[in-house]
């Protein structure tokens, strides 16, 4: 299977990404898969030009879209509002993305929290930052994760995730803890739209050992969750990205 139907982000949607451990990575990955894709966010994100063919600056996203050439080089559009630093540009307030889903005929893909290069996050109270009209929502974690001590070394907001899964900071994370911020309505759930279709992903199970760690990670947010419509495990930096999906 390819990564967009994998991902149930193979036709006409708003797809969001949350969590941590490969979510600018999906959004780069679909976005060169995908015919007329749009790359923005709701959050700030790193420069990504190089992974685009062309980023527009603009305060009216809608606009910049209906100006845009429609060559096979003309896409994906990276489209934000402002860069705020040398290193990253700021993110749209989530109703402008839901007015450039509303418009746009084509995938709309939106980089929907921060995670600061972490391998798992819990949201904060101001995040996700997620459009109403996300059609696909996709909570992220990495594999390897499991086995690390829950500490700011791999994991964003570590007290949080304590809460959600009851690991004390500073103890080894198991496939159960990543699971459980997964499908968490304070973690990977949360602020999903109710008719979003919700797909989990494990990123970097790049080998047979952390495939065995992620089979573990679908089972228990499977178990755990009937709001998720499967979890698919993946390699992102591989030609093949796709490992496994499991529903």
């Amino acid at each position: 299977m390819d990564l967009p139907s994998a991902l149930a982000a193979d036709r006409r949607q708003c797809v969001a990404v949350v969590g941590a451990g490969g979510k600018k990575t999906t959004l780069y990955r679909l976005g060169s898969a995908l015919d007329r894709a749009v790359v923005t966010s709701t959050v700030r994100i790193p420069i990504f030009d190089e992974q685009v063919s062309d980023v527009v600056v603009t305060d009216d996203p809608v606009a910049a879209l209906a100006a845009h050439g429609d060559g096979d080089d003309a896409w994906p559009l990276g489209l934000v509002p402002e860069r705020e630093r040398d290193d990253r540009y700021r993110g749209y307030d989530p109703a402008v993305v839901d007015d450039l889903a509303t418009t746009h005929d084509g995938p709309v893909l939106v980089k929907a929290d921060g995670a600061r290069n972490r391998l798992l996050k819990a949201p904060d109270d101001r995040e996700p930052q997620l459009p109403s009209r996300a059609d696909t929502v996709l909570p992220i974690a990495s594999a390897r994760v499991v086995g690390e001590p829950l500490s700011t070394a791999c994991v964003h907001r570590p007290e949080r995730v304590s809460a959600l899964t009851g690991v004390a900071v500073g103890d080894d994370l198991d496939a159960t803890a990543v699971a459980r911020v997964l499908v968490s309505p304070e973690g990977g759930l949360k602020d999903v739209p109710d008719d979003a279709r919700v797909v989990a992903v494990v990123n970097m199970v790049d080998d047979d050992a952390l495939r065995a760690t992620g089979e573990r990670i679908a089972a228990e947010a499977l178990a755990h969750s009937d709001r998720l419509d499967r979890v698919v495990l993946t390699q992102l930096l591989s030609p093949d990205p796709v490992v496994e999906v499991f529903a």
